[in-house]
Formats: structure tokens, C-alpha cells, sequence
């Protein structure tokens, strides 16, 4: 027998996803790879503080085994956002060795692992203790057991201030002997502010890496280096063979025979090329308009891996990113089947086996093992499980709005969606417009329970890709420069008024919410337009000005002279676009999330716009959490936010919350 649907109000719908199982969700898998024959990953794990662990899946197949118990946290802090934090190869006995970055002290550490071990196994230290806390950071490493040394990006402070710091390539003994000797760990090279780790040619006899220089962000401008390894080795003869102003070369890999493979944008996609080592000549391999790579945030991401007869096992796609293999020699391009329509940027090959963590909007991220010959595919890692019922699960919907002066703005929307209840005819449901970080990124449809603990209860949820944001080619992604805080607030605006002007959406109930870059904008568009009644401030930016003078790290501290302008002579701008200098005009509620040990977007950011507020009477409430960085990752603080935003919604909009706090909303 069908049960008939109850009727209730859009926001008061009664749902099986509690703010508690969303946050049970976060526990994703990344940064796999193949060691050998085994499959290794990083896991989060929300429930023991927020930490990351190593997990392995032995060559002989079963389940994946955890090899690091609490309180080890995989986690590098180099650029602050991290890279690629661990990284294996077969010993000379055949046996795993792995190194990893503990986030405890940013030492690196290495795992003899053997097939019995679990999780109590005592890694080794391989670097010493820094001087400054967490002063040695190291990321994009690469174990070569032959050498006897691990080679990848050291970041080394020498100061109080975020700009105190260097970044070289390094090699790290793996004997331990440098466990107590700065002294132990070998100068490679590197002469930029910013690289990637060193990638050893096929023959031992070159290496290649990728740097940059302030001002520019790796997404606008890097240089593809390649170097002579001599006999000691050290490198010798460095050259710039592609790159340069203008263009942007997510990754470097080498061929077999030799040549460079990378992604680069100097089509206005990017796309794959070959590039002869020698003379720089670079050659298409698959031009399209279509993305084949992304912005390098972490050192250490891979959207492609050249498999051993010469193909390339690629993530590509517009918006979106599926896994296809390209044979270089044809152009032609062959999608794996599957429900994943999302691969992260951890793409590894181990003979014919395609690596990688993957999701789609019914399936959480998990570690995917693809044979692109056979179609054999299988779920090795974090398999999804259905925690509730796929009928609760929103569908997202891709379209693509009309903006200001008739430009393209690109979206998924995830209507409202509870098999249990319907609303009252006529009634039109509230909506949350959401900002992506970064700025320079993107929305993923992929399986989240933190949406559907939404949709589920009745309030539709939109995902904007501004103008700024990655997956749809340069121009796209160059809209933003000089216009932060301009083409993202008219373009989430543009959104929220076309769904409420086709009566999807209810105009008087619409919500903006963010974090990070998003934060900024969610801000920004609080006090520039009245198209919102409340929003959700997450770990933001909201004074660019200080922000830009020493109130944010190395990496992002010169990202504002694209995205607004250049100082001084940018100074007005940066004054006029900041929310915390118009505190007058944000006078609706709101709730300002931020993690007291944020290094990327300080608590002061958000504590100066309280301080502007202050006698202005409007409702908000300011949670702020111990223990928290940049991104929340612990278990109770994912809990109490959620809840804490349903409950602002149910008091903007007039419907009882049930199963949540009551959040008290104070006046300034």
C-alpha cells in the first residue's frame, strides 16, 4: 500500500537526514595512488577530530586496512592549503615504503609496511624538528627507493610574518639520517617563489617541475622547468621550456620515449600537450573546449597518468569532470562507463588499472579501480552506502542562466525533494544560493547529504558558478579579474531573481550562504543588494585591505592584485568593496561561522565586521570554534553548523525547525 504524503509548510518537511549523518558523510577518501600493486589513500575521519588517515587495500584484494592510528593526521601544510601529503613505491624486498607528513609538527615520516601490519605500526622519523613550530613543511613527495631519498617541495619559515618563508626542491634520505640534521636534507633546486614537486624522467637523467612568482596565481601563470640530473644528483642546466605570462600549466608527467606531457591553458581551455624537452615545441594532442585540468590549489594534484603502452587516463569535461582515456596517437578520446561522473584530481595508473576517488550525484566519493580495456570496474575504497533512501537524494539540475549584459552563468539546482511530504497548493518553497570557495573553483554535483539535510525539509538550494569559476574555459575564469566582488554578487543575484521570476523559487524567502572566497561574496552581496532576506557567513574574507597587509598567508597574499587591482593604486577599490566598511547597509540576519586558528582568513576579519556592526541592532549570531582551521572538519562542528543554519532559516522564514536548537539571534 502507497502511503499518501502528508502536507506541511516547505522548511518544516519531517526528515530521515539528521545534521549528525550528514556530518558522518564527510568522511571522504583522497590523494590515492598505486603502490605497486597495492592501492593506498588518504582518509578523513570527522568523528576523531577532523584528522587524516593512511589506508591501504593489499594487492591481493578485500577490504581497505587503516595503517595509521589516532592522534597521526596526514596532513602537510605547505601554501597553507596543503599538497599531495604521502607517497610509496616498492622497496628492494618488494615491500611498501611510504613516507607521509604528520600535520602535528609537519615532520615527514616513514612506514615500512607489511602486509600484517594495521594500525599500530611506529613510523620512522626522516626529518628533524623545526625550529619555528611546523617550520618544515613538506609536500609533493616522490619516494625513489634506488636513490635511497624522497624528492618533493620543502617550505621552510624563517620568521614571524606570513611572507618569512622559502620554498626549494629537496631530497630526504630515506635512512632517517636527517631525522636530527637540517644539514641531512639535500638542496635540489628551485628558483621561483612557488613549486610543484620535482618528476623524475623515465632514463633518471632529467626532471621537470612547475614554479611561479608573485603576483600570479598558478591558474593565471607558471613555467614548465626542466633540469639535467647529474651524477651526483643534483640538478644542473635548468630551463624554462614552456609557460610563461599569460599561460597556465597545471601538471607536468613525462612519456616513456621521453617527452613532456602537461596541461595548459594557451588555447583557452586546458588541454593535454606533448612538449619535446628539448626545443619546447608542444604539440595538441586532444583540442577541445573542454577543461582537462584545474587550478592548482594543492601541489601534487594529477587529472591525467600515461599508462605503459602510451595512452593517457584523463579527468575532462565542462562543469564536470569524467574519466576518459586518450590514445595521443588517434586524438581519440574513450569515457569509462560507470555512475561516476566526477573524478577528483588524484588520477594514478598501475599497469593497465586506473586509480582514482570518484562520486556522481547518487554516489559519494570513492576510491575507484577501472581496467579501460575490459571495463572492469570496482569500488576498492569508502564504498557509498545508501544511509537513507535514494528517494531522498536531490537530483541536481545543470542550466545556464542569463546574467547581467546577456552573459552565461552556470548553475545546478537542487529542488526541494521528500517522498513523504508535499507542500500547500500555491505555496513556493525558500531557496539557498550558494558561493563556492576559491574564488578560482567550482560547484561538484556529487552526493551530499549536507545538501539533501536541505532539500529534504523542503528548501531548495542553488549552486552558482560565477563568473570567475573553473570547469568552463579562461574567458570564463577571467571574468572575476579586477571584478571580485562585482560579477559574483550580480551573477549568484541573477540566479536567485531568474528562479523566483519563473516561480521556482519564493522571492520574499531567498538566502545566500558561502565560505571562504564564498563567505566574501555571501557578505558582499548582503550589503550591495536587497535581493536576500538572511545568510550564512563562513570563514570569510571581509577586509581586503588588511587582508592583503599581512592578515593571510604566502600563497593567496598577492591573489587580490588580479582579482581587484593592484596596491596602492587600487586602494579606493579595495576600501569600497570591502563589507566590513559598510556595516550600514547589512540589515538583514545572519550567522558568521569561523575557525580561531584560521591562517587563511583570520578570526579578526570577522571580528572587525562585529566591531562595525556594533549598536546597528541587527539580528546575528557568531559561532566560532576552537581547534577549527580554514575548511571545518570535525564531526561536532559540521553538526552544529548545519543546525545552526536551519534554524536562522526557520526563523527568517517562518517555519518551526523541528529536531534542531533554537538559535538565538542577538542584536548588534
Amino acid at each position: 500500500m502507497v502511503a499518501i504524503p502528508q502536507t506541511a509548510p516547505y522548511g518544516s518537511w519531517t526528515s530521515p537526514v539528521t545534521a549528525r549523518l550528514a556530518a558522518a558523510d564527510g568522511r571522504v577518501p583522497e590523494w590515492a595512488d598505486t603502490v605497486g600493486d597495492e592501492i593506498w589513500w588518504v582518509e578523513s575521519r570527522p568523528a576523531e577530530g577532523g584528522r587524516y588517515t593512511l589506508v591501504r587495500r593489499p594487492a591481493g584484494g578485500g577490504p581497505g586496512v587503516e595503517v595509521l592510528a589516532s592522534p597521526w593526521n596526514v596532513r602537510s601544510r605547505v601554501m597553507e592549503y596543503g599538497g599531495r601529503p604521502w607517497a610509496g613505491a616498492p622497496g628492494p624486498d618488494g615491500r611498501p615504503v611510504v613516507v607521509f607528513v604528520d600535520f602535528a609538527d609537519q615532520r615527514m615520516y616513514r612506514l615500512d609496511a607489511h602486509p600484517t601490519d594495521g594500525p599500530d605500526a611506529e613510523p620512522v622519523p626522516l626529518t628533524p624538528v623545526p625550529p619555528l613550530p611546523s617550520g618544515l613543511r613538506y609536500a609533493d613527495l616522490t619516494v625513489l627507493p634506488d636513490r635511497g631519498e624522497v624528492w618533493c617541495v620543502l617550505e621552510e619559515l624563517t620568521g614571524p610574518r606570513p611572507g618569512d618563508l622559502r620554498r626549494l626542491l629537496v631530497a630526504v634520505p630515506l635512512d632517517g639520517s636527517a631525522a636530527d640534521d637540517r644539514g641531512g636534507i639535500r638542496r635540489l633546486g628551485g628558483d621561483t617563489r612557488f613549486l610543484t614537486g620535482p618528476r623524475l624522467s623515465p632514463d633518471g637523467g632529467r626532471v621537470a617541475w612547475l614554479g611561479w612568482d608573485h603576483p600570479a596565481m598558478p591558474w593565471d601563470s607558471t613555467e614548465l622547468k626542466v633540469a639535467e640530473v647529474a651524477a651526483d644528483g643534483t640538478f644542473t642546466a635548468c630551463r624554462t621550456v614552456a609557460g610563461g605570462p599569460g599561460e597556465s600549466i597545471a601538471q607536468v608527467e613525462w612519456t616513456a620515449p621521453g617527452a613532456l606531457l602537461t596541461a595548459s591553458d594557451r588555447g583557452g581551455w586546458w588541454n593535454l600537450y606533448r612538449i619535446d624537452a628539448d626545443t619546447g615545441v608542444a604539440t595538441a594532442l586532444c583540442p577541445r573546449q573542454e577543461e582537462f585540468a584545474g587550478p592548482l590549489w594543492q601541489p601534487g594534484y594529477r587529472w591525467f597518468a600515461p599508462l605503459r603502452d602510451g595512452r593517457i587516463a584523463v579527468a575532462h569535461g565542462v562543469g564536470a569532470q569524467r574519466l576518459g582515456v586518450l590514445d595521443p596517437s588517434t586524438g581519440a578520446l574513450t569515457d569509462a562507463t560507470g555512475p561516476w561522473t566526477e573524478w577528483t584530481p588524484c588520477v594514478a595508473v598501475s599497469g593497465t588499472t586506473v586509480v582514482g576517488v570518484a562520486g556522481g550525484p547518487h554516489r559519494a566519493l570513492e576510491v575507484v579501480a577501472t581496467d579501460p580495456d575490459t571495463g572492469h570496474t570496482e569500488v576498492v575504497g569508502c564504498p557509498h552506502r545508501d544511509v537513507v533512501d535514494p528517494a531522498y537524494v536531490p537530483q541536481p539540475v545543470l542550466r545556464t542562466f542569463t546574467g547581467p549584459d546577456g552573459r552565461d552563468v552556470h548553475a545546478h539546482v537542487y529542488p526541494p525533494r521528500n517522498p513523504d511530504v508535499t507542500a500547500p497548493q500555491g505555496e513556493l518553497p525558500p531557496y539557498v544560493v550558494r558561493a563556492h570557495g576559491g574564488p578560482t573553483g567550482r560547484a561538484t554535483p556529487v552526493h551530499d547529504l549536507g545538501v539533501a539535510f536541505f532539500t529534504t525539509r523542503g528548501i531548495g538550494v542553488v549552486d552558482v558558478d560565477y563568473g570567475g569559476s573553473t570547469g568552463y574555459g579562461r574567458a570564463y575564469r577571467d571574468r572575476l579579474r579586477q571584478n571580485w566582488g562585482v560579477v559574483d554578487v550580480e551573477d549568484c543575484a541573477a540566479v536567485a531573481a531568474a528562479l523566483a521570476a519563473e516561480g521556482t523559487a519564493d522571492p520574499a524567502r531567498l538566502a545566500i550562504r558561502g565560505g571562504s572566497a564564498g563567505g566574501w561574496t555571501a557578505a558582499a552581496s548582503l550589503t550591495t543588494t536587497d535581493t536576500y532576506r538572511c545568510g550564512v557567513i563562513k570563514y570569510p574574507v571581509l577586509d581586503l585591505t588588511q587582508w592583503a597587509d599581512g592578515e593571510t598567508h604566502d600563497f593567496e597574499s598577492r591573489y587580490l592584485d588580479t582579482l581587484v587591482g593592484p596596491l596602492p593604486q587600487s586602494a579606493d577599490r579595495y576600501r569600497e568593496r570591502s563589507p566590513v566598511h559598510h556595516a550600514d547597509r547589512l540589515t538583514v540576519p545572519f550567522l558568521l561561522l569561523q575557525g580561531l586558528e584560521d591562517e587563511v582568513c583570520p578570526p579578526r576579519q570577522s571580528e572587525r565586521l562585529l566591531e562595525g556592526l556594533r549598536g546597528r541592532g541587527v539580528p546575528h549570531a557568531y559561532l566560532a570554534f576552537e581547534g577549527e582551521q580554514h575548511g571545518f572538519r570535525r564531526a561536532d562542528t559540521l553538526v552544529a553548523c548545519l543546525e545552526a543554519e536551519l534554524a536562522l532559516y526557520g526563523q527568517v522564514f517562518g517555519f518551526a525547525a523541528p529536531g534542531v536548537p533554537e538559535l538565538r539571534l542577538v542584536p548588534s
